[in-house]
């Protein structure tokens, strides 16, 4: 289900280099644990982070951070410990993370963002992190050869796969770049943002703006992907924009609008990359919700066929049970006439007026048996729709959930 992902330093926008390395957080013998995103020069940043209310320190310091200034050069992400229900120890930590690394690349505390993912519970070790902003920072210091890849590859916990997409779009006679890259496989229910997200520009942006095109891009991307319906108390979304290719116009509505084309586009394929990879996974499947009467309901809809456990399992199975799917949309809370509904498997009508249509279930069978299928469903009530992105449940979901330490 993978495909080429830009990991490639060129593929990067201008003014920005990445770090990975191993500093021994993660018990994952020889796995990088340590990224940083820094860019060259002064940037704005926006933020998108997790409403789950145990939500860890780092996710706390970013908000603060954020709310106080938008001002940010640089994003630094530590895997295999989430430093998430440590109390005043984990803020301490955090902050000494952010001040830590600020000292030693000559910025502000206030510069540094700071993100961590692993296992609940546990605190930081100082030493060990320590060692790692010492290394990461005395290969900024001597020009060492960004690596895309290792930063990409340290933020990742059960991932299987790096996720990392790019594009580009003109404005104003220059070409500017916006790259992102995730990590995500498990714990995958965002109820605002990503698993762990940055995403780099290299144009420049005003602040609001800035948030605002976040805050919606994650809302139709990263808000409609499940894997398996649980929320992290990590979930954070950078975007970091540092003018390097060029400055954006207020005024310029046309050159904003292929900005904020370019973010969903990332922000899309990051989530259908967490979506794909899925911890067990084999299929990824696409709902769509159409003829809504409110995109709320839609995404409603859409999010209860998603997540629920009797569909998933029967995607797994490459049953076509389209039974599973009336059944989950009559539970979610959102008024509709069953007489109404239509269900279609890949471009394979199963269901007309709440009732059977004339399918062969050895079609639907194969169509399901695909990496990627497409369910749409059509209400009949309205104009308005929604998309959600979800995975197959399989035993190995189960295997690996099971083996984790918590």
């Amino acid at each position: 289900m993978g495909a080429t992902v830009p990991l490639k330093n060129s593929d990067l926008p201008a003014g920005f280099q990445l770090r990975g390395l191993r500093c021994g957080i993660s018990s994952v013998p020889g796995k990088k644990d340590l990224a940083l995103f820094l860019s060259d020069r002064p940037a704005r940043a926006a933020g998108v982070f997790t409403k789950n209310l145990f939500a860890a320190a780092p996710v706390l310091y970013g908000r603060k951070k954020l709310a106080a200034s938008p001002n940010a050069r640089a994003v630094i992400i530590n895997s295999g410990c989430a430093n998430a229900c440590t109390g005043k120890q984990g803020a301490a930590d955090t902050a000494w993370t952010a001040k830590e690394l600020a000292h030693r690349l000559d910025l502000k505390s206030s510069d540094v963002l700071v993100a961590s993912t692993g296992v609940i519970g546990r605190h930081l070790p100082r030493p060990a992190l320590g060692r790692g902003l010492r290394e990461i920072a005395a290969l900024v210091r001597k020009g060492a050869s960004s690596s895309a890849e290792d930063a990409v590859r340290a933020i990742m916990t059960t991932d299987t796969r790096p996720k990392a997409a790019r594009s580009t779009f003109v404005a104003g006679g220059a070409t500017f770049t916006v790259w992102g890259c995730a990590k995500g496989a498990g714990m995958i229910h965002p109820d605002m943002a990503t698993m762990l997200s940055v995403v780099l520009t290299d144009a420049g942006l005003p602040a609001p703006f800035l948030q605002k095109a976040l805050s919606d891009a994650a809302r139709r991307t990263f808000n409609c992907v499940s894997v398996d319906g649980d929320t992290s108390t990590n979930d954070s979304l950078f975007l970091l924009a540092n003018g390097a290719a060029g400055t954006l116009r207020p005024s310029d509505a046309k050159a904003l609008k292929a900005f904020r084309s370019a973010l969903e586009d990332v922000c899309l394929s990051l989530s259908t990359q967490i979506a794909a990879d899925g911890e067990g996974a084999t299929r990824v499947a696409w709902i769509f919700v159409q003829g809504a009467r409110t995109e709320k309901d839609a995404h409603r809809l859409a999010a209860t066929v998603a997540t629920s456990a009797l569909f998933k399992t029967a995607l797994h199975g490459a049953d076509p049970n389209w039974g599973r799917i009336l059944a989950a949309l009559g539970r979610a809370g959102v008024p509709l006439d069953p007489n109404r509904v239509d269900v279609s498997i890949g471009d394979v009508p199963v269901c007309r007026k709440g009732g059977k249509a004339d399918y062969s279930e050895k079609a639907v069978h194969g169509i399901l048996k695909k990496d990627r299928v497409t369910i749409v469903v059509d209400l009949h009530q309205g104009k308005a729709w929604s998309r959600y992105a979800t995975c197959d449940y399989s035993k190995d979901y189960i295997a690996i959930n099971a083996d984790y330490t918590t």
